[in-house]
C-alpha cells in the first residue's frame, strides 16, 4: 500500500527519491487541484536522466517504471516543470495547479515487419502493441501498451493524492492541456475509465444512461459549438466528416464531445460506436 506523508509517497514498491531542482517553489494556497498524466516517450533510465538533467527544462513530481515502481523527483507541495505551455477549462500554465506523473511508455509505434520499433530505435513484439484512435486525432495508430502493475500504481497514487490535497477535482491528460502538441498519455492508457472510478462521471445521458465514449461525424460537416444549442457561439471551425470524438457529455440531444477543443454538436449527426 501507499502512502503520503510530508509531501512524500512511500511503500513497497517505492524506490529512493532522487532528488530534482527543478521546481518554483511551493504550490499556492488551494493546490494543487489537479492531477496531469503524462508518458517518457523513453525507457525508465534515459527518462529518470532527463528528468534530472539541469539543462533541460522539464521535470515531475513522481516517475512509475514499467514494473509499477516509483521513483519521486519532487515533493508534491512543489510546482514541477512537466505541463508546459497548457491551457484547460478556463486556466493556462497548468503547473502551478497540478502534480505531474510521468510513466514509462514509449508512446506511438511504426510496423517494421513483423515487429513495432519506437523513434528511438527499441523494437516490440504484437503483445506488447495496441491499435487504436488518439482522443485529438481520426486514424488509428500503433501505441505501446501499459502494464497493468503501472496502472494499479497510478491508480493507487492518485487515490493517496486525492486523500492527501481533497482540493483535486481533475485527473487529466497531456493531451487535454497541451492538446496541439502533446499526445500523452495516449490511448493506451485507460485515463477516463480512471476519472470515473475515482471521481465520479458526468458521462451520462438525460435519461441517467451511460454515454458511449467514442463518436464519428456522419455529417460532410458538423458544427462544434460552446453550448447545447443552434444558435450557440462556434467554439471552432465545423469538424469533418469522419473526425473522431470522445464523448463526456450530453443534454437535450446534443453530446458534449473533446478532440483538439471541447464543445457541443448535435447529437444526430454522430456515428456511435
Amino acid at each position: 500500500m501507499l502512502q503520503i506523508k510530508d509531501y512524500l509517497v512511500s511503500g513497497d514498491n517505492v524506490r529512493k527519491m532522487v532528488k530534482c531542482t527543478k521546481t518554483s517553489g511551493e504550490f499556492e494556497k488551494g493546490y494543487p487541484d489537479s492531477i496531469i498524466i503524462h508518458y517518457t516517450a523513453g525507457p525508465y533510465q534515459s527518462s529518470l536522466n532527463t528528468l534530472v538533467n539541469p539543462k533541460v527544462k522539464a521535470s515531475a513530481h513522481v516517475l512509475i517504471d514499467r514494473d509499477g515502481s516509483i521513483t519521486q523527483l519532487i515533493p508534491f507541495n512543489e510546482i514541477a516543470w512537466h505541463a508546459g505551455e497548457s491551457s484547460y477549462g478556463g486556466r493556462t500554465g497548468y503547473n502551478k495547479y497540478s502534480i505531474g506523473i510521468e510513466i514509462v511508455n514509449s508512446g506511438p509505434l511504426t510496423k517494421s515487419g513483423n515487429v513495432y520499433r519506437s523513434w528511438f530505435g527499441a523494437a516490440y513484439n504484437p503483445s506488447d502493441v495496441v491499435e487504436l484512435i488518439h482522443r485529438n486525432q481520426t486514424t488509428a495508430k500503433y501505441w505501446h501498451v501499459y502494464t497493468a502493475e503501472q496502472i494499479e500504481t497510478v491508480r493507487q497514487l492518485c487515490i493517496e493524492l486525492i486523500e492527501a490535497y481533497p482540493n483535486i477535482k481533475q485527473i487529466l491528460g497531456h493531451e487535454e492541456v497541451a492538446p496541439a502538441r502533446k499526445t500523452d498519455p495516449g490511448p493506451a492508457f485507460p485515463l477516463d475509465t480512471l476519472r470515473e472510478q475515482l471521481l465520479g462521471s458526468d458521462r451520462k445521458n438525460d435519461g441517467g444512461a451511460q454515454l458511449p465514449e467514442i463518436g464519428r461525424v456522419a455529417a460532410k460537416t458538423l458544427n462544434i459549438r460552446t453550448s447545447p444549442e443552434t444558435d450557440g457561439l462556434l467554439a471552432a471551425q465545423p469538424l469533418p466528416k469522419g473526425t473522431m470524438v470522445s464523448i463526456v457529455g450530453e443534454k437535450n440531444g446534443w453530446y458534449k464531445v473533446r478532440t483538439t477543443v471541447e464543445g457541443w454538436v448535435f447529437g444526430k449527426y454522430l456515428d456511435i460506436n
